[in-house]
């Protein structure tokens, strides 16, 4: 018989130890024949992304320590290493040089030690090998020039050629554009192609496809543009065995797929399965995926429909698309060979796993999962989609998570306090992927709703542009409104309404609270407060991305003045709690500190948690740990609510 308790008073197997504990970060998979490779983040190593291959059954870290695989190219990173013929080519992040490593593994543990191949001072990324020529096509940020100097100029990315005999910083390939990803050889070697773009544009607003050839000096013949332009997004072009060039463009509003023959005109560009669907994704880290070929005459994809994931084969000759039986509600990091398919799928009941599909029988290998936690069904929220009305008459999405818990339940006429999550980028989106950090609030009786707000991605490019020069309006809308739904259904105390984000996400919801009245108190992780301070502070690929959210600055100072958080902190009147990377290049601490200062002097209630040698999002086992349980603390003191077990105590200033 479940005991009666008060929700957010309830005892929960899903502790932060656990989360931490048990829990790693997937990404970046590479297949080299039958090798499976993928990149790990361990929070128990501090955060440090580690290579992992699996072969005939048998895992092997292969970047020993104090080997870091992660780029800071974009800061976001992505496209980190490379397999091809039994090496690997891998970005450091201490010093951000490329190494070369043996793949050779002897008893589990990788024989080669990594050699550097290049010199400090640049950065690299989504490196190919291109074995003819035994060299690297990679793109490069240099930040060559010094950092001491009044004004350092804008680092300058190009693509770049890596002698594997003769190493350098590498030969310039392409150059003269503001941004590079996604060089890629042709199957003969004969063509390289590639996506660029300019300032004031992010990937996902408008890119180009670019196809040139490539001489016998290795340089580059002229270069033709494919697709693409200041308002069409192509994502992952990709060379098909046979030789076309497909890629994904949002060219009729959704990111659909297209195939080019070399040698015709780009008017010869043919649609290959027309769909209001997206196939693709903002390219906000490189080496994004979600297609690759089974063979010439058969390609395998992911796509969004509806807010459902699916997987499927698509015949390149008869273009029939057909459905891939499958038990994951998200999927992604998507790698196909011959015979198979590798990537990362999430339940929304279970931690997501890196699996192995073997694409003749449908079998499904798992080779590691994120999470060693098992819990039991009784303590898991299942994710409801729903749909509710927002501002302007339109619709906005989100994921409710009832309170669960096989052991509990709440008095009959308690409402339970609801816990809105705001998503970063803000061009991202959020899923129904089994989150334990979500677990951990609805077994102690909170709900949570999950908003995909309008800008997110996954519902087209009409969608996706509702924030276009409305952020701070639009998104803040659409979680003020999923809150009060939530609160007419009878889901969500209304007196209790709490809402937290990281990043982009972070402004999200200290726009709520200063500007709206509906929620009573928010954790800002990371969160930008001052909107000129970002535009003039933040790092290249970011550095004009405000343009489109808000406006050109300085021309428009005034939205942005009247947009900031910072400038209107007099009309917050709710407790809030920060936390804070000390080392964060994309949104500075001072951003967190302005606005702790102002709650200060105001007397409300404040809470501000800095975690030394942390970056833009938390890395490390005990920071996660930390900022989970001292939301959770912060909340129960403000709410009054009574915690079923202690937890390490926050300075919580003010605090009637």
């Amino acid at each position: 018989m479940p005991k009666l308790a008060p929700y957010g008073s309830w005892k929960s197997p899903i502790t932060s130890d656990l989360i931490v504990a048990g829990s790693i970060r997937l990404g970046e998979i590479r297949l080299d024949g039958a090798e499976v490779y993928w990149s790990e983040s361990r929070p128990v190593e501090g955060g440090r992304s580690v290579m992992v291959r699996w072969a005939a059954g048998q895992e092997a870290d292969m970047a020993l320590e104090p080997f870091n695989v992660r780029t800071r190219v974009h800061e976001y990173g992505g496209g980190a290493y490379q397999v091809a013929a039994d090496q690997i080519y891998f970005s450091n992040f201490a010093d951000q040089r490329l190494y070369q490593q043996s793949a050779q593994v002897s008893d589990s543990v990788a024989e080669g030690f990594p050699v550097a191949l290049t010199p400090t001072g640049y950065r690299y990324a989504d490196a190919i090998v291109d074995p003819a020529r035994h060299r690297l096509i990679c793109v490069r940020e240099d930040h060559s020039s010094p950092a001491s100097l009044p004004a350092p100029p804008e680092p300058v990315n190009s693509i770049v050629a890596i002698d594997l005999a003769s190493p350098d910083a590498g030969k310039i390939l392409v150059s003269g554009q503001d941004f590079y990803a996604a060089p890629r050889l042709s199957p003969d070697g004969r063509l390289l192609c590639w996506l660029s773009w300019n300032h004031p544009n992010m990937p996902w607003d408008g890119t180009e496809l670019w196809v040139a050839p490539v001489n016998a000096d290795g340089q580059l013949g002229k270069a033709q543009k494919v697709a693409g332009g200041l308002s069409e997004s192509v994502f992952q072009p990709e060379w098909s065995p046979d030789g076309r060039l497909y890629f994904i463009s949002d060219c009729t509003n959704w990111w659909n797929l297209y195939r080019w023959l070399p040698g015709s005109s780009p008017e010869q560009i043919e649609p290959l399965c027309p769909k209001a669907a997206e196939f693709g994704l903002p390219l906000w880290v490189f080496d994004m995926t979600t297609y690759g070929f089974e063979s010439a005459e058969s390609l395998i994809c992911t796509y969004v429909e509806a807010g459902v994931q699916h997987l499927a084969r698509l015949g390149t000759i008869t273009l029939e698309l057909s459905e891939i039986s499958q038990p994951f509600s998200a999927i992604s990091g998507l790698k196909v060979a011959a015979g198979h398919a590798v990537f990362i799928g999430g339940m929304a009941t279970s931690p997501s796993a890196l699996v192995r599909l073997n694409l003749q029988t449908g079998e499904l290998k798992t080779l590691r999962r994120s999470s060693r936690i098992e819990i039991e069904s009784g303590y898991i929220s299942a994710p409801a989609a729903i749909e509710f009305p927002t501002a302007d008459g339109l619709t906005a999405y989100g994921f409710y998570y009832a309170p669960q818990n096989q052991d509990y339940s709440a008095p009959e006429a308690e409402r339970p306090p609801l816990l809105v999550k705001s998503h970063g980028g803000p061009t991202a989106s959020t899923s129904a992927s089994f989150n334990p950090s979500i677990q951990y609030w609805t077994s102690r009786g909170i709900a949570i709703l999950d908003v995909n707000y309008g800008g997110s991605t996954g519902y087209g490019r009409e969608y996706r542009e509702r924030l276009k020069g409305r952020w701070g309006i639009v998104d803040v809308d659409d979680c003020v409104n999923g809150a009060k739904y939530l609160v007419a259904k009878g889901l969500a105390d209304p007196e209790r309404l709490c809402i937290d984000g990281g990043s982009a996400g972070g402004y999200t919801t200290l726009a709520a609270l200063t500007f709206r009245d509906t929620f009573k108190a928010g954790a800002s992780y990371y969160g930008v407060s001052d909107l000129e301070a970002l535009a003039r502070d933040t790092h290249k690929f970011e550095s004009r991305y405000l343009d489109g959210l808000i406006g050109k600055y300085p021309e428009q100072q005034a939205i942005y003045q009247q947009r900031s958080p910072i400038a209107s902190a007099s009309q917050l009147a709710c407790p809030l709690i920060f936390f804070q990377g000390d080392e964060d290049k994309i949104v500075p601490p001072n951003q967190a500190e302005m606005m702790v200062d102002i709650l200060r002097q105001k007397g409300l209630p404040v809470a501000y948690i800095l975690f030394e040698g942390e970056q833009h999002g938390f890395r490390k086992a005990e920071n996660i740990k930390r900022a989970l349980d001292s939301e959770l603390y912060f909340y129960a003191r403000v709410f009054g609510f009574e915690l079923a077990e202690p937890l390490p105590p926050v300075v919580i200033e003010n605090l009637p």
